[in-house]
């Protein structure tokens, strides 16, 4: 088991830029030790021939195909529209 300290959740509070009381750092310090137990009752689990589980509710990711549509219009043409161009780039005035 590992064993944690008020000063080592009061050095976890200073890097997360939280000011903790002494009551906070003692109670945060039983809740984080209540934390770890439990995670080292779960490593205790066979799981054995259990399968990983990634993705529980059979979503899958939907993607269009990547193809490149012109509408039409190829660049040449819309880069003569432009007011002022610089290899073959709209040149815009800088904005600070």
């Amino acid at each position: 088991m590992t064993d944690i300290t008020t000063a080592d959740v009061q050095r976890l509070a200073q890097l997360s830029s939280l000011q903790l009381s002494d009551d906070e750092a003692t109670s945060l310090t039983e809740d984080i030790k209540n934390i770890l137990n439990y995670v080292e009752q779960l490593s205790e689990l066979n799981t054995d021939g259990v399968a990983p589980t990634y993705q529980v509710t059979d979503l899958e990711n939907v993607w269009r195909s990547d193809d490149v549509d012109t509408y039409g219009l190829e660049r040449e043409a819309l880069l003569e529209l432009a007011p002022d161009t610089l290899a073959h780039q709209i040149k815009v005035p800088k904005v600070l």
